[in-house]
C-alpha cells in the first residue's frame, strides 16, 4: 500500500468514524492521563472507553477486540475497589512498586496461556465466521492487553511495558480493518505509556527509597 493509498483509506475512514467511537476514544486517552497520574478517575473514566468499544467489537464482528474490552471493564470494576482500598489510618493501601523476579515469571505465564487460547479461539472463529481476525496479531495484543490491565490492578510499573507492546500491535491492526480513528488513538496512547512508564518507574523509586528510611 501505498502512502497515497493510506491517506486516502485514513480520510475515508474519519468521515466514517461514528460519535460514539471519538467519545470512547477520548474517554480511554482521558483513562490513560489518570493512570499515569495515580489518579481513581481511570476506572470510571475507563468504563466509558470499555463498555463502547465492547459494542464497536461486535457490531464490526471483532471478537478479540470485543473480549478484551469486555475483560477491560471486569478488571476496572476490580481496579476501581483495589486502589480506593484504605487503612485504619484512613492511608492507601495500594502503592506503586515494581515487579520482583517471582512476579515476572507469574505476567510471563500470564501472557502465554492467553495467547495461546485466544490465538487457538480466534483461528477457529476465523475459519467459521470472522473473516477480519488475523489470530496471531489479535492473540498478541489481547494478550498484552490483559497483562497489562493485571499488573495496572496492582499497580506493579510492569504494567506499562505490555501497555507498549499493546499499543504498537494495535496502531497497524486497527488501521487494516478500518478503524482509523482507533489507530490513531492507540498511537497517541503509545506515546502516553512511555511517560506513564516513566512517571510510575520515579514514583516506585521514591516508595523504595521511604521504605527502606523506615
Amino acid at each position: 500500500m501505498s502512502v497515497t493509498e493510506i491517506f486516502q483509506q485514513f480520510v475515508t475512514d474519519m468521515q466514517h468514524t461514528s460519535w460514539y467511537e471519538y467519545m470512547a476514544v477520548f474517554a480511554g486517552i482521558a483513562s490513560v492521563w489518570y493512570s499515569r497520574a495515580e489518579n481513581i478517575l481511570v476506572y470510571p473514566v475507563g468504563l466509558i472507553n470499555t463498555i463502547t468499544y465492547i459494542y464497536l467489537s461486535f457490531k464490526g464482528h471483532l471478537l478479540g477486540e470485543a473480549t478484551v474490552n469486555f475483560y477491560y471493564t471486569v478488571m476496572s470494576i476490580s481496579g476501581w475497589y483495589m486502589w480506593s482500598r484504605k487503612n485504619k489510618q484512613k492511608e492507601i493501601i495500594l502503592h506503586i512498586s515494581f515487579s520482583n523476579k517471582k512476579d515476572w515469571l507469574k505476567q510471563i505465564a500470564f501472557f502465554l496461556f492467553f495467547y495461546a487460547g485466544i490465538f487457538i479461539a480466534l483461528t477457529y472463529f476465523k475459519s467459521a465466521f470472522f473473516d477480519g481476525v488475523i489470530p496471531w496479531a489479535d492473540a498478541f495484543a489481547s494478550a498484552t492487553a490483559f497483562t497489562g490491565m493485571w499488573l495496572m490492578t496492582k499497580k506493579k510499573v510492569e504494567s506499562w511495558y505490555w501497555w507498549i507492546a499493546t499499543n504498537i500491535a494495535s496502531i497497524p491492526l486497527y488501521f487494516v480493518k478500518h478503524y482509523v480513528f482507533t489507530s490513531v488513538y492507540y498511537l497517541i496512547l503509545l506515546v502516553m505509556a512511555v511517560y506513564g512508564l516513566i512517571e510510575w518507574r520515579k514514583k516506585a523509586l521514591r516508595q523504595h527509597e521511604l521504605l527502606q528510611s523506615n
